[in-house]
């Protein structure tokens, strides 16, 4: 229940998200005298519509998207002599540029509020010291570290020597240990493969007795594995001002944007391994669909963490989603916001060059002549959509343990 309740919220935060970046257009559009008809929320069939002055209003059936159709968005389109005045290609290019860039504007302000929110009402997470006492024991050796435990594989060395929640490591091959980073800078001196014997406190009846366990080491991605999270103490959450929330919000969106980045660019290089073991890891093998997204925000609800972990969280994924709806409309290539904010801006830069050597403005750009790339363009989004959905149906990412 809880892990469907996660998806629907996401869904839902998805939708607001679509919706305020086409209001984003629409609102601007109005402003300056733009005849907008339609706007829409999804695609397909209609579900529902009202019609508000000349504006149709409504919802379709695929929550995937939505739209905002303004007359005469590109010069190829056929419009009534009426409307011609208030087309969009005939308008002034800052009023043009401003109404374009709208939808990913509201969508970055969006993620700010969001962010602030989360720091003033719940709190900006204070890390706290990880010790050597085992919180969790993995049940197996996972491809890499960054991967999740899959049928097949072999069971972990801590589970296998019988380590458990609660014990506390005090040697581990020999080493003495007092805290986590102590305990795994002894596991990465150690070799995959060979037998170790590990002393830990085991609490018993009010007390704690010493055992000694011997565990074969596994190898993760070429790693010594044991098997282990560590228990975390101090970790808490401190709400911010609203100075110390904005900057929070400020690094959070940077931090976001380049994270982002770093994923799109090693996605063509991780395609090989969208539907391997080793999916999760590298930052491009992370980029997932609306459908992976939900499923996070599922399992994010169906997790064991506390209501402030689960919240920030969920907040997170939703701001994620937003500044990866602006960043990519950012992109120059139609039919993206970014391929028409480039066309305008190519207009301006040829009639400047034109002023300059007196000649007459040349006007629009003849659309025609891009359309070929355009299609292109939405052949591989729509293509790798696709591929990225039946990776998350098929090989889905998982929520570090």
């Amino acid at each position: 229940m809880a892990f469907l309740l996660g998806a629907l919220a996401f869904v839902a935060a998805l939708l607001v998200s679509v919706m305020l970046h086409e209001a984003g257009h629409l609102l601007t559009a109005k402003r300056f005298g733009m005849k907008a008809t339609q706007y829409f929320v999804g695609f397909g069939p209609t579900l529902w519509s009202r019609r508000r002055g000349e504006t149709e209003y409504g919802i379709k059936a695929i929550p995937l998207g939505g739209f905002v159709r303004i007359v005469g968005y590109t010069s190829l389109e056929e419009i009534d002599e009426a409307d011609r005045p208030r087309a969009f290609y005939r308008q002034p290019a800052g009023r043009r540029a401003i109404v374009i860039g709208a939808g990913v504007v509201i969508n970055f302000v969006f993620a700010f509020l969001l962010l602030m929110l989360m720091a003033m009402a719940i709190g900006i997470r204070v890390p706290g010291t990880a010790t050597a006492t085992v919180d969790q024991v993995s049940p197996c050796v996972p491809a890499n570290t960054q991967a999740a435990c899959r049928e097949g594989d072999p069971p972990s060395p801590a589970a296998a020597a019988g380590l458990r929640a609660g014990d506390r490591v005090t040697v581990f091959n020999g080493t003495r240990v007092a805290d986590w980073a102590q305990l795994r800078s002894a596991i990465g001196a150690a070799r995959p493969g060979r037998t170790v014997p590990i002393v830990v406190e085991r609490p018993a009846g009010g007390t704690a007795r010493q055992v000694t366990l011997h565990a074969r080491l596994g190898s993760a991605g070429g790693e010594p594995f044991l098997g282990m999270s560590s228990r975390v103490v101090g970790e808490r959450y401190e709400r911010a001002g609203p100075v110390n929330a904005a900057v929070f919000a400020s690094r959070v969106i940077g931090r976001t944007v380049a994270g982002i980045g770093e994923a799109l660019a090693g996605l063509p290089a991780a395609i090989p391994d969208l539907f391997s073991a080793d999916r999760g890891s590298t930052p491009g093998g992370q980029v997932g669909s609306v459908v992976g997204a939900t499923d996070v925000s599922g399992q994010i609800f169906a997790s064991d963490g506390s209501w402030q972990d689960k919240l920030v969280l969920y907040l997170s994924l939703v701001v994620s989603v937003n500044i990866f709806l602006g960043a990519l409309n950012v992109i120059p290539l139609l039919p993206l916001d970014g391929g028409h904010l480039a066309i305008v801006a190519y207009e301006r830069s040829r009639a400047l060059v034109a002023r300059l050597r007196g000649r007459p403005d040349p006007g629009t750009v003849d659309i025609t002549r891009l359309m070929p790339v355009t299609y292109v363009a939405v052949l591989l989004l729509i293509g790798l959509g696709l591929l990225l959905i039946l990776a998350d149906l098929i090989n889905p990412l998982r929520l570090p343990e």
